[in-house]
């Protein structure tokens, strides 16, 4: 997917072309992730649908939930919808810095005779 350190440095047009790729993949991910946390909070902990919304939105964000669960089964979707969100949240924070790293690191590493070099 990415170039190997002997190629030479990917035009903008094409780096600003991974990045869009980059951020769709990554709101395909929270947005998926959200209906999943607002339908779980909604149907396992009885909570209104801005409040299920609510939940699972801010665990997302990694704030923490923030209304009460009064059943059980409630209880075991959010500890689950917890550890799931902080996973998202690593994911796609790394999904997005990939291609910026990549580039910086490949700009570091670029041959003095290869074209695309950053002159300093």
């Amino acid at each position: 997917m990415y170039e190997r350190s002997s190629e030479p440095l990917l035009p903008r047009p094409h780096f600003v072309r991974r990045l869009i790729v980059h951020l769709f993949w990554s709101a395909l991910i929270v947005l998926g992730s959200l209906g999943l946390g607002t339908v779980g909070y909604h149907g396992f902990g009885k909570l209104e649908w801005i409040d299920s919304f609510l939940n699972a939105a801010m665990l997302l964000g990694g704030m923490g939930p923030v209304g009460e669960l009064s059943t059980n089964s409630g209880k075991l979707f959010a500890a689950f919808f917890a550890l799931y969100a902080g996973l998202v949240l690593i994911s796609v924070t790394a999904l997005l810095l990939a291609p910026v790293l990549h580039r910086l690191f490949h700009t570091l590493h670029l041959d003095d005779d290869q074209p695309g070099e950053v002159s300093s």
